[in-house]
């Protein structure tokens, strides 16, 4: 034995010997018959083409001297760099692709059948966690458990194929109603970090992004439900803003997932206020509870207080996604400010920064003062000199510029009173249904308010809510001018909501009662409740509040609080409801729609010629009817068509970023445009070109969804409703 020999392993003796055999043709092509049948190896010619020695330069005698090229579909030849050829060993790092050639001299069967075993068995656990992803989306969108859910999918065990799962629940849902789609979107954030690896969430849509052509098959709508799914994700943070370039670069160009990105892009994510109308889409925000929001609101306060960002505070505040209950904030900011001198400043200044940016409009702010006042007593208790600490606040935020001190209570600086006896608020009920009725004769709300503060000194919750109800209940009995004032009057008051739910809750009670002598009490008391809401005397959530808490199933209070949560789902609700009595909701008793469309238009022809967009804003807002702000942007855009001046378009644009104009009004506002298109057409024949140009205008400028189609004569689809 050679010296070499000594040191060479039996597995490379093994090697050598079978390059040396591999010299015979017919020695190889007999051993790949015997150990493989399916070879690619040609035993058609004993010898191979000339021309085709060996590149590895071997000495005369080397036993790979007369090595041949085989005939295999595989170059045996060593790869550049010196390895990878048959009968070679290899370069240092090279890796196993997990390819098994039967022609190398290592090749064990075993080994082979071990990895189509284990390849098989692989196969089988995803199938099967397919199948179980599929049971557990179908019995989450069935009960609604995330808990559940969530332990369902951990318990699945199998961290590797959980994309599979965030791609089985995306699909799932975008076939179903918006409900599904809510809950998909609320399950992939409990799941997110906790459940499912971020990197599977990211490859899960992917997997969406490049399976939409396929999606849209079954799914006609696919790049939009899926783009607001994309921007769902990127909103709830638990995918990059990143991903939507990186996939994009990814994805051929007459892709769908291209559309289906762009669309999340310019569609969604760029649109002003993106955040809250993602969010709101499909009714994500109705699941909060009042302890929820007010132990956030807490907390934003108490992170203010220590850090001093407002930017962020603000955001916060616009995160809660809770108009109707900003009263809360200043209430719990006031209350912290008198118990913390050192806060004083920064809660007073976050207030005025979010009342000069409409964050919390006026009526939010004297509701929460309003509420410190009636509790100020209890207050006492705890903060010395309570009283004179919250009329110093008042007088500071007055003196600001953004609390309207004089729609505030009297802040009596006299101990409190002992609860009222019966006979206390027998004699109270006796004098305002005398106030109520004089009202109803001269309809003076100044004397009410007056007559009512001599009465009432003390601010009573609980003759608060008796007014309320002989109010409503005197009305109910006499014609629609008397209802009407009921309504304005109501609504002139500065009641705290709980003051005013709590009188409708006595008159529910005693509706039953109350039908024997009224037959139409349900109409009419429903009516009343949906008009609180409307001018934002009480929220739309209090009706569950008064359902939940003396309604039964069969009972007539039932049927009223149906009937009211039916006229405000209605298209143009607030308009009707506003003029149900033949008002339109302003504290002017006296005008008419006709009055207010004529005021609309000659702000806006003072506004073109040169008016101040600031003054427009103003006396938008001094019309008092949130419900009717349509009509400006109709007006507005037929007078941006008729004079092609982009001025008012300006002033639009101003009105929606400041949120003075909701959405739901613009697009109301372009749908009366649209129906009268016809007419317009008549004196601008372009005019139905330059409508269309300014509704594609508006959608890339986020002022309307881009679902929203205008058709002639009628608006035919405003939002997934028909008109």
């Amino acid at each position: 034995m050679e010296i070499g020999d000594m040191h060479m392993s039996n597995e490379h003796q093994e090697q050598l010997r079978s390059a040396s055999e591999s010299a015979d043709p017919l020695s190889v092509s007999l051993l790949q018959i015997s150990t493989s049948p399916k070879s690619p190896r040609s035993p058609k010619s004993p010898r191979s083409p000339k021309g085709h020695q060996g590149r590895q330069g071997t000495s005369k005698g080397s036993p790979l001297k007369n090595d041949r090229h085989s005939h295999s579909k595989i170059d045996g030849r060593p790869k550049k760099g010196g390895s990878g050829g048959k009968g070679t060993w290899g370069g240092l790092l090279d890796m196993d692709d997990g390819y098994l050639d039967h022609n190398d001299p290592n090749y064990s069967s075993t080994e082979e059948k071990e990895r189509l075993v284990a390849g098989r068995k692989s196969s089988a656990e995803f199938d099967e966690y397919k199948r179980k992803a599929t049971v557990i989306v179908d019995e989450y969108f069935a009960t609604d458990d995330v808990v559940s859910a969530s332990n369902e999918v951990r318990e699945l065990g199998m961290p590797s194929y959980n994309f599979y799962f965030v791609k089985k629940l995306v699909s799932m849902a975008m076939d179903r109603d918006d409900k599904e789609k809510e809950m998909a979107a609320v399950l992939l954030s409990a799941l997110y970090a906790d459940v499912i690896d971020p990197p599977q969430v990211y490859k899960g849509f992917s997997k969406l992004v490049e399976s939409a052509d396929d999606l849209i098959v079954d799914i006609p709508d696919t790049v939009d439900v899926l783009a607001l799914f994309l921007a769902r994700a990127v909103v709830d943070d638990i995918l990059p803003p990143a991903f939507l370039k990186k996939t994009v670069e990814s994805l051929s160009k007459d892709s769908k997932g291209v559309d289906v990105i762009r669309r999340a892009e310019k569609g969604y994510l760029a649109a002003p206020l993106h955040a809250e109308i993602i969010e709101r889409r499909w009714g994500g925000s109705k699941n909060k509870t009042v302890e929820d929001v007010k132990g956030r609101i807490s907390t934003l306060l108490t992170e203010y207080v220590a850090s001093g960002d407002k930017k962020e505070a603000c955001r916060c505040i616009k995160d809660l996604k809770v108009p109707y209950f900003h009263h809360e904030i200043v209430k719990r900011a006031i209350i912290m400010a008198m118990e913390k001198k050192q806060a004083e400043d920064w809660l007073l200044d976050l207030l005025k920064t979010a009342a000069d940016v409409c964050l919390i409009n006026s009526s939010q702010i004297t509701k929460g003062f309003s509420r410190i006042i009636d509790t100020v007593d209890d207050l006492s208790l705890d903060i010395p000199n309570a009283k004179g600490t919250l009329q110093s606040l008042i007088s500071k935020a007055a003196s600001e510029g953004w609390l309207c001190a004089s729609s505030l209570k009297s802040l009596s600086l006299q101990p409190e009173k002992r609860p009222l006896e019966d006979t206390a608020a027998k004699v109270f009920k006796i004098k305002a249904q005398s106030i109520i009725q004089e009202y109803f004769l001269s309809g003076d709300i100044s004397e009410v308010v007056r007559c009512l503060e001599s009465e009432n000194s003390t601010f009573s919750a609980h003759l608060n809510a008796i007014f309320v109800k002989k109010l409503i209940s005197l009305a109910m009995d006499r014609k629609n001018r008397e209802k009407e004032m009921a309504s304005v009057l109501l609504s002139s008051f500065c009641f705290p909501a709980d003051d005013v739910v709590n009188g409708f809750i006595m008159l529910i009670e005693f509706a039953d009662d109350t039908a024997l002598d009224n037959p139409v009490v349900v109409e009419d008391l429903a009516m009343f409740l949906a008009r609180a809401v409307v001018d934002e005397v009480m929220a739309p959530s209090h009706l569950e509040d008064i359902g939940s808490q003396c309604l039964g199933p069969d009972s007539v209070g039932n049927k009223v609080l149906q009937m009211a949560q039916s006229l405000l789902k209605a298209r143009l609700s607030g308009e009707r409801i506003l003029r149900c009595w033949g008002g339109v909701g302003s504290c002017r008793n006296g005008w008419a729609i006709e009055d207010v469309k004529d005021k609309i238009g000659k702000l806006l022809e003072e506004f073109e010629s040169g008016g101040d967009i600031r003054e427009a804003c103003r006396c938008i807002k001094e019309l008092g009817m949130p419900f009717f702000h349509h009509e400006v942007v109709k007006k507005s855009l037929v007078r941006i068509i008729e004079k092609k001046n982009d001025r008012l378009w300006g002033l639009l644009k101003h009105c929606i970023n400041t949120g003075l104009i909701t959405m739901n009004q613009m697009t109301k506002g372009f749908g009366r445009v649209a129906e009268s298109l016809d007419d317009l057409a008549l004196d601008v024949p372009d005019a139905e070109k330059q409508f269309a140009d300014y509704v594609e205008r508006a959608k890339m400028e986020g002022w309307l969804e881009l679902s929203v189609e205008f058709n002639r004569p009628a608006l035919a689809v405003v939002n997934g409703f028909c008109s």
